[in-house]
């Protein structure tokens, strides 16, 4: 079969799907669209099945594979029986490159040092945090059943659609506000009298958001409402949801009033809708991204992205989902950063030759070593030269004109 495999730079591969509970349904997502022009990979949509993510690496929960260029049409070209991308590129080294293996010298032999996503969010992910590289170690050691790589997952998300998300706390005073104007909130900080004198006086003489004080209130704030017993919180979101839903909100925001309500019809009695008078909500619209740095605390709310990371599938979750919760794990990980547009990401342009047309190539580069992305767009008949890059890359190809431009195959090239 080896032989049949071509081992030239440039080759076709076959993504996976992930349904989860919290994908958009039907054939209207972008996942669901990729999916269907994959021909690979024989996928039906459903209006009752949601299309969360689309995966494109060497991941072991779901390994891309190549497609037979002498059979590249054909329907069992990514089936099963096919070579997973990571034992191609172990068996051509060559394809992942020396100084690649190199940075990445305690990846597996074949593995790529990321993993490219594309995610159709319908309704709210969890509450979650991304282990730093040490942390993910200890996990895996300690729990492997839950956490199943020792790898760190910092990630980049570029909006498809205009998408919304929580990324990082709130500003000390916004968070003191909504404690002052809901009650409900307030209940579930518990904060002492001396405990709040002491927020009112960090607010007031604008403490530094990087200060150990600072920092030490907001994670008493944060473990008291996410170690909440069930019998106090899940009366205070039916309480809150009520009076949200009438006239006697008086100064909580529209945008906050609407978030919880529909993240309360989404999952019912959950400590995590609390987390929007927590968290900021950044809103992107396309093309716009955002970086999630490992320890900080964030959930996906809505909306389309692509999606890059360390090659990593660790979250450690704290509300908005039924899977595990690992509370205690999250309060001691964060590192209780805060302030306005956290993890908001500009890009850069990305110099490549153009012909037939303008064009741009938009360059992302988080602050790790892990990856990059750029982003071209071209008109019809245009061609761009892209640069050479140090590693292998994954190309996947967005919308066109026709049906044929729109496409979930994706690339390898070193």
């Amino acid at each position: 079969m080896a032989s049949e495999y071509s081992t030239a730079p440039v080759f076709q591969i076959v993504p996976g799907v992930q349904c989860y509970d919290w994908g958009i349904k039907g054939s209207t997502s972008r996942v669901a669209q990729y999916a269907l022009a994959t021909h690979q990979l024989n996928f039906q949509p459903s209006d009752d099945k949601p299309c969360a993510e689309l995966w494109m690496g060497t991941h072991p929960s779901l390994p891309s594979r190549l497609v037979s260029p002498a059979s590249s049409s054909s329907s069992s070209a990514g089936s099963d029986e096919a070579p997973t991308l990571s034992s191609h590129l172990e068996a051509h080294p060559d394809l992942i490159g020396d100084a690649v293996a190199r940075k990445f010298s305690d990846e597996e032999p074949g593995c790529l040092p990321f993993l490219f996503k594309v995610l159709s969010v319908g309704k709210a992910l969890s509450i979650q945090a991304h282990p730093d590289k040490k942390l993910g170690k200890r996990l895996h050691q300690q729990r492997p059943d839950v956490y199943k790589d020792p790898n760190h997952k910092p990630e980049m998300a570029i909006a498809l659609t205009p998408f919304s998300g929580f990324c990082g706390f709130r500003p000390l005073a916004e968070i003191g506000g909504f404690i002052d104007t809901v009650p409900e909130f307030a209940q579930l900080c518990s904060l002492g009298q001396s405990q709040l004198e002491e927020l009112h006086d960090l607010i007031q003489s604008e403490a530094d958001a990087s200060s150990a004080s600072v920092k030490s209130m907001l994670r008493t704030i944060f473990s008291n409402l996410m170690r909440a017993p069930a019998s106090t919180y899940e009366a205070l979101c039916d309480a809150t949801s009520r009076r949200f839903s009438s006239s006697s909100s008086a100064g909580v925001p529209q945008e906050e009033r609407a978030l919880l309500l529909k993240l309360n019809e989404q999952y019912p009695h959950d400590i995590g809708i609390f987390c929007t008078f927590l968290l900021n909500i950044n809103r992107l619209e396309a093309g716009q991204a955002m970086f999630l740095q490992a320890n900080e605390p964030h959930a996906y709310l809505e909306g389309e992205i692509l999606e890059c990371m360390a090659a990593s599938d660790n979250v450690v979750r704290a509300g908005l989902t039924p899977k595990l919760r690992d509370v205690d794990t999250l309060i001691d990980m964060c590192t209780y950063t805060s302030g306005k547009a956290l993890g908001m990401l500009d890009a850069t342009d990305w110099k490549c030759k153009r012909d037939g047309g303008d064009g741009e190539a938009k360059l992302f580069s988080p602050p790790i070593d892990e990856f990059d992305l750029v982003v071209s767009s071209l008109p019809r008949g245009g061609k761009q030269e892209q640069g050479a890059v140090q590693g292998p890359s994954i190309l996947l190809g967005l919308e066109g004109q026709d049906q044929d431009a729109r496409w979930a195959r994706a690339f390898v090239q070193p």
